[in-house]
């Protein structure tokens, strides 16, 4: 049997199909590692309530780190481990930056959250595969800046979803210009993620792994995507889907098949197993 302990899975690109599915077989896989002591865990961007939406379909992965490393939740005691949060400065911050700018924010919180007139309009910001959940699971007010200024709730971190992928460097630029205490990553097609600082999955994977006495070279990451690049590198075995982009397969030890493939599957059965 592996010497690897704990396999940390993506979730959009890698565990997901290209349909947001996880494949059956993958499923039975997740499951005949779990009956065999090992641990498989969520290493995703996606909120909570995002991930519930899975419901039954999780029931074999104890740990979510979940809002890209904010949030280590706890699957089998439904509870939150521990979680980071962004500043209220910090998040007025953002929005003033893109005040004159058209761009849908996101706000990773207990609650999922996104403005209700930018929800319609989902498509034109890159993000219309992820519609049915937005319309399941968010809050939608009709003003979103107002909302939290009210409702002062706990932003675990916040997304920006652009038109296009010319205008992300161009506000990288304005916010690091600014000196926003953020952590910046690219993800989807046009989208920046703006977390606490020093927050990122390979900063969850450490967490995790110091809470239940496993060394962090007993485990597995694996990834698509430039928010994965931090667990990566921190994994003992890092693992690229073959549908990754090439900053994923540049640091990579291993690249297996593609999320429509099999990748998944693979990496339980090679070599967690």
């Amino acid at each position: 049997m592996s010497n690897f302990e704990l396999v940390a899975f993506d979730m959009d690109g890698t565990l997901l199909n290209s349909k947001k599915e996880i494949p059956a077989e993958t499923l039975k896989y997740i499951k005949k590692a779990r009956n065999s002591g090992k641990i498989v865990c969520l290493s995703t961007g996606r909120s909570i309530p995002e991930l519930k939406v899975f419901g039954d379909e999780l029931s074999d992965i104890r740990y979510f780190i979940a809002v890209s490393g904010a949030v280590l939740y706890d699957n089998f005691a439904d509870r939150i481990i521990e979680f980071h949060a962004l500043e209220e400065k910090t998040v007025l911050d953002l929005f003033d930056v893109v005040k004159n700018q058209d761009v849908m924010i996101h706000l990773h919180s207990n609650n999922s959250v996104v403005e209700k007139n930018k929800l319609n309009a989902i498509d034109e910001y890159n993000m219309g595969v992820f519609k049915p959940v937005f319309e399941k699971i968010a809050l939608k007010p009709e003003n979103l800046l107002e909302f939290y200024k009210k409702e002062k709730f706990p932003v675990y971190k916040l997304n920006f979803y652009l038109r296009t992928l010319e205008e992300r460097e161009p506000l990288r630029k304005k916010i690091l210009d600014r000196n926003i205490p953020v952590n910046l990553v690219n993800s989807e097609i046009t989208s920046l993620e703006c977390s606490p600082p020093g927050i990122s999955k390979g900063f969850g994977l450490e967490v995790l792994c110091r809470k239940i006495g496993l060394p962090v070279s007993k485990t597995i990451a694996v990834g698509d995507a430039d928010n994965d690049l931090e667990i990566l590198k921190k994994a003992g075995l890092s693992v690229a889907m073959g549908n990754a982009n090439e900053n994923v397969k540049k640091i990579a030890d291993v690249i297996v098949k593609d999320n429509d493939s099999g990748g998944t599957g693979q990496v339980i059965e090679e070599f967690l197993l």
